[in-house]
């Protein structure tokens, strides 16, 4: 039996990588509770932001993020991950236990570990060279297996258009641009979405937006133009829409944002048309042709010549995220 608990500083090394995930509006609502034989991770409902995600999906897909994190993070310091999803149906915070068994890592292991800092949400313009296919087949290979499917969006114009009317709706509700405001916009701040980072209406050419955050001051790099920019807009789906398959869909947009890393692709989730019922339901059945339930798009393709790298974003405190099991 193999099965044995690295030591502290190894938990702490894996921590500080797995809090890089990307989670919605940079809110971090998870939290590592560490057992004798066990990581767990639990969903922190105190940071749900309630006119943002009313349904707490993008909450779930965070944490799902937050746990692909933690597994490359532990195989690339020679852990093996069994992961049990949902281990304790009485506490629906529990999303999953991790039970670690020694292991050599691969060059992959390395790779993916090594792409999580350097990983960026990057809501600019993107370049005019094409996302080769074989590239895109890769990514697709990254979810799949997760147990999620990948489609890359042929058609984007509807797609487009069910973006505008969602940040339409969200824009005459006052109670969803306070949480943005509350959430976005600032300065030296260990959460929420950095000024730094957030475009100034920045639009591709098929209408593709990025959400309009509160006091963007990410300026357009230079020469960039919307008609030239090649990217792709992939959808990850699942057969259901339980947690179970929101906490895989995160783990599966992790694992192409961290795959497209690797590749010297850049990339940025789509979340908004799906936080809205109404526009949700549009997306699966105008755009998936009721083929899959949404969870998440991502835009990928390369960064502009002229875009300078973007700065981390900001995180808090790693003893912020962990506790002791049962505490």
């Amino acid at each position: 039996m193999d099965r044995q608990m690295p030591d502290a500083d190894t938990i702490r090394s894996a921590v500080s990588l797995a809090l890089r995930a990307p989670s919605v509006h940079n809110t971090q609502p998870w939290l590592w509770r560490i057992g004798d034989e066990s990581i767990n991770l639990y969903a922190d409902r105190s940071l749900h932001l309630r006119h943002t995600d009313p349904d707490q999906r993008d909450l779930v897909l965070s944490c799902g993020a937050a746990l692909h994190h933690m597994r490359v993070a532990l195989a690339a310091l020679g852990w093996r991950s069994e992961v049990h999803r949902l281990p304790n149906p009485v506490d629906k915070d529990h999303l999953a236990s991790l039970v670690l068994h020694r292991h050599h890592p691969n060059e992959k292991d390395v790779a993916l570990a090594a792409a999580i800092p350097r990983r960026r949400t990057d809501r600019r313009h993107y370049g005019a060279w094409p996302v080769p296919p074989q590239y895109l087949s890769r990514l697709a290979q990254c979810a799949e297996d997760e147990g999620v499917v990948f489609r890359v969006l042929e058609s984007r114009g509807r797609f487009a258009e069910l973006i505008t009317d969602a940040a339409a709706i969200h824009t005459t509700d006052s109670a969803y641009q306070a949480e943005l405001a509350t959430w976005s916009g600032r300065h030296g701040s260990p959460d929420g979405v950095p000024a730094h980072s957030a475009p100034i209406a920045e639009i591709t050419t098929e209408g593709i937006s990025a959400r309009q955050f509160a006091w963007p001051a990410l300026a357009p790099a230079p020469g960039t133009d919307a008609a030239s920019d090649e990217a792709e807009v992939v959808m990850l789906t699942t057969a259901s829409d339980d947690v179970l398959s929101r906490l895989r869909a995160g783990e599966a947009s992790s694992a192409v944002m961290l795959e497209s890393t690797v590749l010297g692709l850049a990339s940025c989730p789509i979340t908004e048309p799906l936080e809205v019922r109404s526009t949700r339901d549009q997306v699966q059945s105008d755009v998936l042709h009721d083929s899959g339930v949404p969870q998440i798009a991502i835009r990928v393709g390369w960064a502009h010549i002229n875009a300078d790298p973007l700065p981390a974003t900001p995180r808090r405190p790693v003893d912020d995220f962990i506790r002791p099991l049962g505490s």
